[in-house]
């Protein structure tokens, strides 16, 4: 699961209660999953991932970061 985004917008990725990692991108989803042993060749249209809060473009406070 990918949680919703936090402030900084980061998203936490959990497998049930386990906490995997933390993400800032699509690309660290599929990184924090393969290294779960859990390989998911496209994470954004995958039904194994669940996305809370936003989909997988879903990504806010991170471009202001960048901004700022």
């Amino acid at each position: 699961m990918v949680h919703a985004p936090a402030l900084d917008g980061s998203r936490r990725v959990t497998l049930g209660e386990e906490p995997l990692g933390v993400a800032t991108h699509t690309d660290d989803v599929a990184e924090i999953l393969r290294l779960a042993d859990l390989y998911v060749t496209d994470v954004a249209e995958s039904d194994l991932v669940e996305w809370q809060g936003g989909g997988p473009d879903d990504w806010p406070g991170l471009s202001e970061h960048h901004e700022a």
